[in-house]
């Protein structure tokens, strides 16, 4: 035995902020895969239609404004012991605060836009533009490849050193992906949710040839079953 497997590596699942000024600082990879996640979906129903109420016109109620609205939640979790183990010198110094502050910063407008706002107010502007978020992508797997919101997400912090460096911490994170309802046609991930819609129609097409021969299957147990009584 020599302890190898031909087991294949599991890709491991991220964020990653697409900000050009500092890509490193805005990628934030899974230390370990969540083992499950919630997908929420909710009809984007013509104006005065909504799937929830009584409204709106009958020749309209059946009628779809556009892609889907849809949430993911999922739990992270982040250990610096087992990153330290893994020869991550950031990890014995640090714990697992450097993966928080890459979350947290996703969050953050940038400093120098903060002071550049700061600056044109004291000038006397009477209206600031808010910063641009950099485009977030929900990264899980090669099939799914998606531009997200950072809705919000809590932290719990579970273990520290002498000094009060967080060790170890779960992260539940609040996602809200956008689509091509959501996004201008120049945003790049405009397109990008598109190619993955192309992808699940395709998808769809294969569960729902498949589909009549299940039934089929089906069918023919039930009729064998009751000739055999």
């Amino acid at each position: 035995m020599t302890g190898v497997t031909d087991a294949p590596r599991a890709l491991r699942g991220a964020l990653v902020a697409v900000d050009e000024s500092n890509p490193v600082a805005s990628t934030v990879v899974f230390q370990y895969n969540p083992e499950e996640m919630t997908r929420r979906l909710r009809a984007r129903s013509a104006a005065g239609t909504d799937v929830d109420t009584n409204g709106g016109a009958r020749d309209e109620a059946l009628r779809l404004d556009g892609a889907p609205i849809e949430t993911i939640s999922l739990a992270v979790e982040l250990d610096a012991n087992d990153r330290a183990a893994a020869e991550d010198p950031a990890a014995a110094l640090l714990g697992v605060y450097p993966q928080l502050s890459a979350l947290e910063m996703m969050l953050y407008p940038k400093n120098a836009a903060v002071l550049a706002n700061d600056a044109l107010e004291l000038l006397g502007t009477i209206e600031l533009v808010p910063q641009q978020a950099p485009l977030t992508l929900f990264v899980w797997g090669p099939g799914r490849v998606l531009p997200v919101r950072l809705s919000g997400f809590s932290i719990a912090e579970q273990a520290y050193d002498a000094d009060l460096t967080p060790l170890r911490a779960r992260v539940d994170l609040e996602l809200r992906v956008l689509s091509y309802s959501d996004l201008p046609a120049t945003d790049p991930g405009y397109h990008l949710f598109l190619v993955h819609q192309v992808a699940k129609e395709a998808l769809a097409v294969l569960g729902s040839v498949s589909a009549p021969l299940r039934l089929g299957a089906l069918a023919a147990g039930v009729s064998t079953a009751g000739a055999a009584r």
